[in-house]
């Protein structure tokens, strides 16, 4: 019940209008899906790919077009994590000078500048302009994937971190259905409207835009960055309503006190200082872990994948998927905070796993027996939804939970970092390795699932309902536990000698 009268209008409109950020990550990762034909199309007409009878002496150029094609198609979808990858670094110095909501105010010049190229992409060379357009959203999704997370963890009372951290996920979530429904060649998804298609994001920025002005900082930030001890009391009882805010001003002085022991921490002392090492490997390897499991290759090849599958109007299923993801997404901000994050993140892992085999036999034997492509939909359809249930949420938010204010804006900047490099591989490699391996595809990401659910049984701890503290002090009696008994197996070795 305490949660409960945590839960005021502020706090509400604060996270929600912070999110509108992952909204638009999450249109931009789905709407190059849908129109992918249509775009491909232009590309051909613009590039001057097979529209003309060739002469006789340029069959290898000819040969070569498809490639050309392919090549432009993988850099239009995988240069906005390009994008994201560059800006990533910048986020915990961006944070730390501007303020959370004045930084996120500041990029979302980025996102109406790179929307406005893609809007424009008929009216000049549509293949640079898209990728230029597509590089530019990139560099503000890349900004936003880390000041979101680090603004919404800030401003959120302990009881209720876990489920608004996963309100990340119902974003892009949201963002990737509604860019699917729109595609649909009836609505924008054609050859006339599909610019407007790219570019309608903006909207989204230009409504996070104003709403950041109704905003209040975050009481953290004010009091352990700014020293601003009656601003945070301000901000706090904006954001809690009448509850007495010097609970969590307690709670912050002792963290201020901490991070002023351990001092800003810089990304290459996150490498160097064994003090973080623990904390760093998880964090990376949960970033992996998401965009490894394959989820972004059912994203951007949803529609080609149905096709192989035998479906008739594969654009319906790709959006059955966005909707099946946007419920159990939904199912997820109420399991967080009851299951926990790591019993979520291992039950999430091993679905993913059983899906990804069952997906790989629904392929191969799709040629002996037809019944098999509803053997391959069903599989994509639990693939996704095991994915809600953990790896797709909880990476977003656990790397916040980690760290202490110290590390944690460079915490979060390399874990971005990481996250957005992983999506580039996967957006770049995907048609080429499918192109190659045919439908024993997702017998790679299968057995990537089987290494990050092993590794998330021995390493990810157990962050629901703890404050940053007691998570750091945890990571810290693991490290001095793995000191004691690699001490206590060298005594033995000793006395046997």
């Amino acid at each position: 019940m305490q949660a409960e009268k945590h839960l005021t209008g502020t706090l509400l409109l604060s996270v929600f209008t912070a999110v509108l950020g992952f909204f638009q990550y999450g249109y931009s990762l789905g709407v190059i899906n849908a129109p992918q034909k249509v775009i491909e199309a232009h590309y051909r007409r613009v590039l001057g790919i097979g529209t003309l009878a060739p002469p006789a002496d340029t069959s290898e150029d000819l040969a070569a077009s498809p490639h050309i094609l392919t090549m432009y198609w993988s850099l239009s979808v995988s240069v906005f994590a390009v994008g994201g990858m560059v800006s990533s670094f910048t986020v915990g110095w961006i944070g730390d000078r501007l303020g959370r909501v004045k930084a996120m105010l500041v990029v979302n010049v980025l996102s109406i500048a790179g929307n406005l190229l893609m809007g424009l992409a008929k009216f000049g060379p549509s293949h640079i302009l898209i990728i230029a357009g597509r590089a530019v959203t990139g560099l503000y999704c890349g900004l936003s994937s880390g000041l979101v997370p680090m603004y919404v963890s800030e401003v959120s009372p302990t009881a209720l971190r876990g489920a608004l951290g996963t309100l990340h996920q119902l974003a892009i979530v949201t963002g990737i259905l509604i860019s699917q429904v729109l595609g649909l060649d009836f609505l924008l998804g054609n050859d006339e409207m599909w610019p407007l298609l790219l570019g309608l994001s903006g909207v989204a920025a230009l409504l996070q835009f104003f709403l950041l002005l109704l905003c209040p900082e975050s009481p953290r930030y004010l009091y352990i960055k700014l020293g601003k001890v009656e601003e945070a009391k301000r901000s706090l009882k904006r954001l809690r309503g009448n509850c007495d805010p010097m609970k969590e001003i307690a709670e912050m002085e002792k963290e201020k006190q901490e991070a002023a022991s351990e001092k800003k921490v810089s990304i290459g002392q996150l490498f160097t200082s064994s003090k973080y090492r623990q904390a760093v490997i998880v964090a990376l390897m949960v970033q992996i872990s998401q965009q490894f499991s394959g989820i972004n290759a059912i994203f951007y090849y949803s529609t080609n994948i149905f096709e192989r599958a035998g479906v008739d109007q594969p654009v319906y299923a790709t959006i059955g998927v966005g909707v099946v993801n946007t419920v159990f997404t939904v199912i997820s901000v109420f399991l967080v905070e009851k299951a926990g994050r790591r019993s979520l993140f291992l039950a999430g892992l091993m679905g993913m796993l059983i899906s990804a085999v069952a997906m790989t036999v629904g392929l191969v034997l799709l040629s002996q027996f037809a019944w098999m492509s509803y053997v391959s939909m069903v599989a994509i359809f639990l693939f996704v939804i095991f994915f809600e249930v953990g790896p797709g949420p909880i990476p977003w938010f656990i790397v916040a939970e980690l760290f202490s204010q110290g590390p944690r804006p460079a915490a979060i900047a390399v874990a971005s970092f990481c996250n957005w490099a992983c999506n580039f591989i996967v957006g770049m490699c995907f048609q080429y390795i499918a192109d190659l391996c045919g439908p024993y595809v997702f017998v790679i990401f299968a057995a990537l699932l089987l290494v990050f659910f092993l590794f998330a049984y021995f390493k990810v701890p157990e962050t629901k309902g703890k404050s940053f503290e007691e998570i750091a002090a945890a990571f810290r009696r693991k490290k001095l536990q793995a000191k004691a008994t690699i001490e206590l197996e060298n005594l033995r070795g000793s006395e046997e000698a």
